[in-house]
């Protein structure tokens, strides 16, 4: 395996920095990966978080994938990328500089901006070499994503991946036109994207969680002999539904995360912060609370919580 011209043999266990741009402060933008291939060839596993630079979860889990020395596998290769957007990480940012996301960048130019350039070296360098992948995500815009896998379930791969992760909830969610699932199907590279906490907060539970999932992936590949079991069940969401603000104002919760809810059960009000109204707010059917709005100031027609409908 050649990763910007560093040949990684087998057994060996590298660390890798590639440089995508350079700012006008002369500020190097670099992608640093640590790569670990084991002697008995296997599949190679990317783990991969910070493609929204704040989501700082995931880059947490992978970031202790490494130093748990997890990431060193029985066969094949495990590539470990903790932050894929070195920039908005350093401005507590999900875009880049001329405010594009990078995961609506792919398949990139390598002449591009740099949400493109970004994109485009995971598309020429990266993804070509992989088997799979587990890409470590949060909520976005102060909303929780309580621990779930998105993947496209009609692939049987997808689907026995999920299985084997085992989150608290598996969503069949389709692909976004150019986002990095999006690509990897193209290519016909297998991701699975794990949402877990909120952005620029550190979520313990839905570390572990991913932390443990990841694991279960690597034991069922032959990649590692142990991994912790699960403790919840792996619901699987048929259809989901986002509750929004019916006027602008105050939302405060009557439930929290990862709740079950009943159809009409009252799940919050909406209050006017002059007094002038109180409104309530009700399940649109049975499910669960699979994400949330953590912001009470919202306006007319903002999202309040992801209701879940299991399967």
């Amino acid at each position: 395996m050649i990763i910007n011209g560093t040949e990684i043999l087998p057994g060996e266990e590298t660390k890798v920095s590639v440089n995508i741009a350079r700012l006008p402060s002369h500020t190097p933008i670099d992608i640093t990966m640590t790569i670990a291939r084991a002697v008995e060839p296997g599949p190679v596993l990317l783990l991969m978080g910070g493609l929204h630079g704040d989501e700082i979860n995931g880059i947490e889990i992978v970031r202790r994938m490494v130093e748990q020395g997890h990431h060193r596998p029985l066969k094949g290769t495990v590539i470990c990328m903790p932050i894929l957007n070195i920039y908005g990480f350093i401005h507590f940012s999900r875009y880049v500089p001329d405010g594009k996301d990078v995961n609506r960048s792919f398949p990139g130019n390598r002449n591009g901006s740099l949400a493109s350039r970004v994109a485009n070296y995971m598309t020429r360098d990266i993804l070509p070499n992989i088997d799979l992948g587990i890409d470590f995500h949060t909520g976005g815009a102060d909303r929780t994503n309580y621990p779930q896998i998105r993947a496209l379930l009609k692939n049987p791969i997808n689907e026995e991946l999920a299985r084997v992760f085992k989150a608290p909830f598996t969503i069949d969610s389709k692909f976004r036109s150019n986002s990095l699932r999006w690509m990897a199907n193209k290519l016909g590279k297998n991701i699975l994207v794990y949402e877990g906490g909120e952005s620029s907060r550190f979520d313990e539970y839905a570390i572990q969680l991913g932390l443990d999932g990841a694991l279960r992936v690597m034991k069922h590949l032959g990649m590692v002999d142990d991994a912790p079991a699960a403790e919840l069940e792996n619901r699987f969401i048929k259809g989901s539904f986002w509750i929004r603000a019916k006027a602008s104002g105050l939302f405060q919760t009557a439930v929290a995360s990862g709740d079950s809810v009943k159809k009409k059960q009252l799940v919050g009000y909406l209050t006017d912060p002059f007094g002038d109204f109180k409104v309530s707010v009700e399940a649109p059917f049975d499910g669960f609370v699979i994400g949330l709005n953590n912001n009470p100031l919202l306006h007319q027609g903002d999202a309040l919580m992801h209701i879940g409908r299991v399967k």
